[in-house]
């Protein structure tokens, strides 16, 4: 016999002491009764009925439970769907806030709380031996000396990348660290990031989640991540180490490791919805704790969801309940894992309010977040959409967030294939979206710059397809994006074509350049730098295979070397990290004719004027003024040099002179995309060549030239 006492309330969970573990665990007012089920490795299971109650918070202590006892519970009461109450003690359900999990999910008729004949009757199938388990950890981890490089957000550079995606194939790694936290912390990963010179690495999600049941039907499986059970638990399949609960040592010693070689740890969650799906879904955790309490549900006779999201349902925050959740679940990555920072997928969604409205800015959601001490010490990123009534949110985030500009990369991608009357929108991107930004008083640190990520073409597929080649995923070519804003410059998909192969590698460069030299934070996804395909693919959301993962063994090792000098340029020189937004006010060197901060130029060295911005003009050039940096006023050390910017996204060369009179005299040609590597990208500035203020330089098409003063 157990012996029982009657525990806390908080914390919620299962929480570990010296003499047992406190369970407590938190329903919806109508829920009757409440089951602890301890599961032995046979599956054997033992039921505990707990009496204890603190409002809707359920709890008992267990004497002589410690780390590594699975769990799970059942909860009893009234069974009325319509009215958003699915109480069913026949499954049982996944803590919320485990922070572990073992076994298996194996989908049957057992996870619906329903009958396939009348989903008014309850399913009185027990689905114990199709369910992953919960499982009692111990915070337990010798952190040493461990510190977050606490990146400033101006110099952070993001690579986003995915536990399994960047380690199955890598041949330095070990086979059985592949895919793994412990693979993406060996020494070969980080020399690989290290090299390249980011920051940050911002992992798609390793929250515990699980497959669909309609990709399992088709032998396919959730590979990016984005159907997630537990917001506590990092994802068991990515543990080299097989002991259960070893995926938290495992993942700590991770963000050890890399937080050792100055790499940042984001991670991506998905706060916005759940594994469980819409009214036809399993029943796995909230559904069954206190459904109307978690999600936000229809005004209708059925009390279907609220689908913001495109996956069935949407998780409320304007609950008390499921706020709670998110932000323990937050500080606890941050206070016991170590993270520096999230990046919160669908965003948008997280500012819904009850019933129909749209989104609302001034959240319950953000407030807490602004007034929390662990969360205004790290890195907020929102991706600022869902599929929602008004979600596009691009700029309408507060203050401590940045966001996934939407608009960069479109526009980026239309400037350099050609799209005409870009050119404008253009200039406002790349210096940092302060149309976006500045009028609520955020940096240009709010715009996260990207021309890739996981949702889309890689940029070598970007440059070399023009429609989604999606037959795999098994929909028809239905799933994916149609309207991509690429360009196969000239065939579709592979080709031996030399003058077509050419210009693919000077389009993915003059991508990269642009990421490089625009003000704001930005993100490679990876392999980018390695010329990584999918081979047309734009949605390899369930494709936990050679085509999704990195490709270690062909690589683009000059497109690799021509993206570490391109970081190693920016972080050498503030010029391309302002902490402010470009004000054309006059700063420079010569006081008799001071110069603005940027300076847009025409080909004859003039400075652009409103007619110049006009809907057939495909290059630009622009001048960044060293002396103008907000260091520089403080610190004349904080002083950059000068640079000289062009851009050319027409199909023909443009003549430019460089500017005379009051700009530097002499410049030295750092980036060249449409000339020889090994001339223009030499170590030594010596070797590189140096071009007079006057002299006509003949920009090449398609290409990006950068200046830096001598």
């Amino acid at each position: 016999m157990r012996t029982l006492d009657t525990g806390m309330p908080y914390p919620l969970g299962a929480t570990v002491d010296e003499h047992g573990t406190n369970f407590a665990v938190s329903t919806g007012r109508e829920a009757e009764a409440v089951y602890l089920c301890l599961i032995d490795e046979h599956g054997g299971e033992e039921r505990i009925e707990l009496t204890e109650r603190h409002g809707s918070t359920w709890h008992v202590h267990v004497a002589g439970v410690g780390a590594g006892q699975r769990y799970g519970f059942r909860v009893d009461g009234p069974w009325a769907p319509q009215s958003g109450l699915w109480f069913n003690p026949h499954k049982l359900l996944a803590d919320p806030y485990a922070k572990a999990f073992t076994g298996t999910h194996q989908w049957g008729q057992a996870h619906h709380a329903y009958s396939f004949e009348d989903e008014n009757v309850r399913d009185e199938t027990d689905n114990l031996g199709l369910t992953m388990l919960s499982v009692v950890q111990s915070d337990e981890f010798d952190w040493g000396e461990d510190a977050p490089p606490a990146t400033e957000l101006t110099d952070t550079i993001v690579y986003e990348t995915h536990v399994k995606g960047m380690t199955a194939t890598h041949p330095e790694v070990p086979e059985h660290l592949r895919g793994t936290y412990a693979g993406l912390a060996h020494p070969a990963v980080v020399e690989h990031l290290t090299r390249l010179g980011v920051t940050a690495v911002e992992l798609m999600p390793v929250h515990q989640f699980v497959d669909d049941a309609t990709l399992q039907d088709k032998g396919l499986h959730n590979y990016w991540g984005y159907n997630t059970l537990g917001y506590l638990a990092p994802h068991a399949a990515y543990a080299s180490d097989g002991e259960i609960g070893g995926q938290v040592r495992e993942f700590k010693q991770m963000v050890k490791d890399l937080h050792a070689a100055g790499l940042e740890v984001i991670l991506d969650v998905v706060y916005n919805h759940t594994a469980e799906g819409n009214h036809l879904g399993p029943m796995l955790s909230l559904r069954g704790l206190d459904n109307a309490g978690y999600y936000h549900l229809m005004e209708d006779d059925e009390r279907h969801y609220m689908d913001y999201t495109g996956t069935g349902n949407s998780v409320n925050l304007s609950s008390p309940k499921s706020l709670q959740l998110v932000m323990d679940s937050l500080r606890y990555w941050v206070t016991e894992m170590h993270v520096d920072g999230f990046r919160f997928d669908l965003a948008t969604t997280l500012t819904r309010v009850e019933g129909e409205q749209g989104p609302d800015m001034l959240s319950s959601f953000f407030d807490v977040v602004r007034q929390d001490p662990v969360m205004r010490t790290v890195k907020l990123i929102a991706e600022p959409w869902d599929v929602g009534w008004g979600g596009y949110q691009v700029g309408n985030f507060p203050g401590l967030w940045s966001e996934w500009n939407g608009m960069y990369r479109d526009t980026v991608r239309d400037f350099w294939r050609g799209e005409p009357g870009t050119l404008g929108e253009f200039a406002t991107r790349i210096t940092g979206s302060a149309d976006l930004y500045e009028g609520d008083g955020r940096t240009p640190g709010a715009s996260v710059n990207f021309v890739t990520a996981h949702d889309g073409f890689t940029l070598a597929d970007l440059v070399s397809y023009n429609e989604k080649h999606n037959e795999a995923n098994g929909e028809d070519g239905r799933d994916g994006d149609s309207h991509n804003r690429s360009w196969n410059c000239g065939a579709e998909g592979p080709t031996d074509d030399p003058a077509i192969r050419a210009l693919r590698g000077r389009q993915q460069r003059n991508f990269l350049a642009t990421l490089m030299v625009s003000q704001g934070v930005p993100m490679i996804s990876h392999g980018d730098e390695l010329g990584r395909t999918q081979q047309g693919n734009n949605n390899t959301y369930c494709q936990d295979n050679e085509l999704a993962w990195i490709d270690w063994a062909n690589l683009d090792e000059d497109l690799l070397d021509f993206t570490a000098r391109l970081i190693r340029l920016r972080r050498e020189h503030t010029v391309f990290r302002r902490r402010r937004h470009f004000d054309g006010r006059p700063a420079a060197r010569d006081v008799e004719a001071p110069l603005p901060d940027i300076v847009w130029l025409e080909p004859d060295a003039t400075a652009k004027t409103e007619e110049d911005w006009g809907a057939e003009a495909r290059s630009i050039a622009f001048y960044l003024n060293g002396n103008a940096q907000p260091e520089a006023a403080a610190d004349p050390e904080g002083a950059d040099r000068d640079f000289y910017v062009l851009m050319n996204a027409w199909w023909e060369s443009v003549p430019y002179t460089l500017p005379g009179p009051f700009f530097p005299g002499r410049w030295e040609i750092v980036v060249d995309t449409s000339a020889d590597l090994a001339a223009t990208q030499a170590p030594h500035a010596g070797e590189r060549p140096v071009v007079e203020a006057g002299q006509v330089l003949d920009l090449p098409p398609r290409s990006t030239v950068i200046l830096r003063q001598v």
